[in-house]
């Protein structure tokens, strides 16, 4: 059983730690809206988020062939697996974000990660009041 537990709420706080990223990520974009020349980025949360969790071998990982070697760690700033956002129209600025575009995204990314932090605490409580005996 408490591995069970052990083992979701590792994976709800790898999801966790993602949608963290992707909200700066979102939150980047939205702050340059007017920064010429800037590029929109985001993640494919799904493949992040198994790719953080072993569920799938890693794109922006690199292989370490020798001791000294550092091992990219999914979820980490600057990884190769951040995608370019789409324009959706031309802009003569060159600037990618699309403002209603970032606020959807913000939104929705805002709910699932309050719906995450929701059955986070919902396991700890199941736990403790297994324990408690209630």
């Amino acid at each position: 059983m408490i591995t069970r537990l052990n083992d979701s709420l590792d994976f709800h706080g790898q999801a966790l730690g993602l949608r963290s990223e992707r909200q700066r990520l979102i939150a980047s974009n939205i702050a340059n809206a007017d920064t010429p020349g800037y590029v929109a980025r985001d993640m494919n949360f799904a493949q992040a988020l198994k790719e953080a969790t072993g569920s799938a071998p890693s794109a922006g990982t690199l292989a370490t062939s020798s001791a000294g070697h550092i091992a990219g760690t999914p979820g980490t700033r600057g990884e190769p697996n951040l995608l370019y956002a789409t324009p959706s129209q031309t802009n003569l600025d060159r600037n990618t974000v699309d403002m209603d575009r970032e606020r959807a995204n913000f939104a929705d990314n805002s709910v699932k990660y309050e719906a995450t932090l929701r059955f986070i605490n919902g396991s700890v409580r199941t736990m403790l009041d297994a324990i408690r005996g209630q």
